[in-house]
């Protein structure tokens, strides 16, 4: 790919890190299935232990088809550098425990994936690490409870499944005042719709196993470093070895040392392969996402079994125009959530589609429905499922690639049949 030419996100989505040449005209990257790699020398191989090589040693510190798509993400999103791990949930706990030592603290909106949440509040605070949860989208509430002991803000583009959307631009301005870096998961909105590097974020994380490979057939996770963080300021003082080393990336090189390679976190190779497969599709399976989800929105507003619908598309959602400004008008994600009658309505709903897949996932080419609240939250007591918003009422739906008639049809059906 010629890299003097800034080519469109659909060309750069197809053409960015593919290298033919060096995969013996290969046009799809090789999958290096190897635990290690032999070394000609002994010198060289005590060269790459050094860092003073990019060569590969074992898999679990670093694998060619893994750096391959780290090259990928990396210029999706902008960035400097990146590290691909083996979940979303392993890329974010990575990053935060690199940021985090005993008795810090840290911000974060409390529209999160359940399992983030349940990071930040229970895992965490038992080795002394305080998450300060706040309203995602209130800035004022963001700025009032960081303190002298404050390591991140952490926030989610859209969150999952409350739909909101932070402003990132004041949640950057608010993080660089304090001289601290602002986290943002990308998942839901992906490089397409959003690239929160442009707005001032600091970090990018995803979990490539939804929208970014597309067709629930992998797992991963993903960071991405902007390069443009000042590690050596005052907050930071444990990252001067890291920044000795690596410079503007002393974050992935900490990530990489201290937590990735020593936690075994490592993305198998084909988990990888699979991804970058379903990145080819990326731009054109994400218009195709947003504009069904539009539309499924419009459809349920009309039902009179809906009571309500929760999609930042439409025009009376809290963050419609936070959406329109940070969206540059490409559309609003490809996930919403409605509400029934009660409990009863939603199992009955699930119980009667037959096209939607009723699991626990979401960014699949295929629509998906879930009742978060007798599922992923079941064991989470009253007032936490209040607080994230997961109510009896809900059902989560992403909408898939098909054609929307019959998705649709398939919905109209369900609810004829409460």
């Amino acid at each position: 790919m010629n890299s003097k030419k800034e080519y469109q996100f659909g060309t750069k989505v197809i053409h960015c890190a593919q290298s033919p040449k060096d995969w013996q005209g290969a046009t799809l990257p090789p999958i290096y299935q190897t635990a290690s790699h032999a070394h000609p020398t002994a010198e060289h191989l005590s060269d790459t232990f050094a860092g003073k090589t990019k060569d590969h040693i074992y898999m679990r510190l670093s694998n060619p088809t893994n750096r391959i798509l780290e090259e990928k993400l990396t210029e999706l999103e902008g960035g400097m550098g990146a590290i691909v791990m083996s979940s979303g949930m392993a890329a974010i706990s990575n990053t935060c425990m690199a940021l985090l030592r005993a008795g810090d603290e840290f911000v974060s909106g409390n529209s999160l994936f359940m399992s983030t949440y349940l990071l930040f509040t229970k895992v965490f605070s038992k080795y002394g690490i305080t998450a300060n949860i706040v309203e995602s989208t209130d800035m004022d509430a963001i700025e009032k409870v960081v303190n002298e002991k404050t390591r991140f803000i952490y926030l989610e583009t859209i969150g999952n499944p409350k739909m909101d959307i932070p402003d990132l631009t004041r949640a950057t301005e608010i993080a660089h005042t304090y001289e601290i870096p602002l986290l943002v998961d990308n998942t839901m909105a992906t490089p397409y719709l959003c690239r929160p590097f442009e707005l001032g974020a600091d970090v990018v994380i995803h979990s490539t196993t939804k929208y970014l490979s597309g067709h629930g057939a992998t797992t991963g996770g993903a960071v991405i470093d902007s390069g443009n963080f000042a590690w050596s300021q005052k907050r930071f003082p444990d990252f001067q070895p890291f920044i000795e080393r690596k410079g503007a990336l002393a974050l992935l090189d900490k990530i990489w040392r201290e937590h990735h390679i020593n936690f075994g976190t490592t993305q198998a190779p084909i988990h990888s392969y699979l991804t970058m497969i379903g990145l080819d599709t990326l731009a054109l399976r994400m218009e195709r996402h947003m504009s069904n989800a539009m539309a499924v929105a419009r459809y349920l507003a009309k039902r009179p079994e809906v009571k309500w619908v929760n999609y930042p598309g439409l025009e009376g959602h809290a963050s419609h125009h936070t959406a329109l400004k940070q969206f540059a008008d490409k559309g609003f994600g490809g996930m919403l959530t409605f509400g029934l009658a009660d409990q009863k309505s939603c199992a009955q709903f699930i119980n009667h589609l037959k096209l939607l897949y009723h699991l626990a996932n979401l960014g699949d080419c295929k629509t998906l429905v879930i009742h978060p609240y007798s599922s992923q939250y079941v064991a989470f007591d009253e007032p936490t499922r209040k607080s994230l918003s997961i109510t009896p009422d809900m059902i989560r739906l992403s909408v898939g690639i098909e054609d929307i008639e019959d998705i649709c049809e398939d919905l109209g059906q369900a609810l004829e049949r409460i």
